[in-house]
């Protein structure tokens, strides 16, 4: 009972890195402008530029491509001490959380930059395949933002929670969704 109860809170804890690696993604997609004093910089032109060159990024650093996730784990981890709420899951969260580039630029790689091992988990399943992640480089780019599994995308896109979210925000704060310079462009496939 006890390694049950471990296996679901550890696929949950997965499940919800995925999901948020998905929703930050959306809102860099959707909401992010290049313009922007701080993460227009930081964030939203290099996600524009890999939107134009889908391998850019995997010639960045683990540090380069985990900046801003340090910060925000580094938060988490702050937060959920001061509340009392550091244990086992939360370090897990953070720390496949800061990762999240890191499988996200897995997807772009050869199965020769990413060795046996990463190839591997992708072949069964475990990580992001580059066949799902090209999904969202299609054009539109509004699909399968989460970068972590190949398990959520179908179901968050069956229910088209993106779009609801964009709706939400629409008729709260009358913003609608930033068009992605790089739709249309043609460009090569991912790896």
């Amino acid at each position: 009972m006890i390694a049950l109860e471990f296996t679901l809170k550890f696929i949950a804890c997965i499940a919800l890195v995925d999901f948020l690696s998905g929703f930050f993604h959306w809102l860099e997609d959707a909401y992010g402008h290049p313009d922007w004093p701080i993460t227009g910089w930081w964030i939203t032109r290099p996600n524009i530029l890999h939107h134009h060159d889908a391998r850019h990024f995997t010639q960045h650093s683990w540090l380069h491509s985990a900046d801003v996730l340090l910060v925000m784990g580094g938060i988490t981890l702050a937060v959920s001490y001061w509340l009392g709420w550091l244990n086992w899951m939360t370090w897990l969260v953070v720390l496949v959380g800061v990762n999240a580039n890191e499988f996200h630029k897995w997807a772009h790689r050869s199965k020769a930059e990413n060795g046996k091992l990463i190839t591997f988990l992708q072949r069964m399943r475990l990580l992001q395949t580059p066949a799902h992640h090209a999904q969202h480089h299609r054009d539109g780019k509004n699909t399968h933002y989460c970068v972590v599994t190949n398990f959520l995308n179908p179901i968050v896109d069956a229910i088209r929670l993106w779009d609801l979210l964009e709706w939400v925000v629409f008729c709260i704060c009358g913003v609608k969704r930033r068009v992605d310079p790089s739709v249309g462009i043609p460009k090569a496939a991912p790896v």
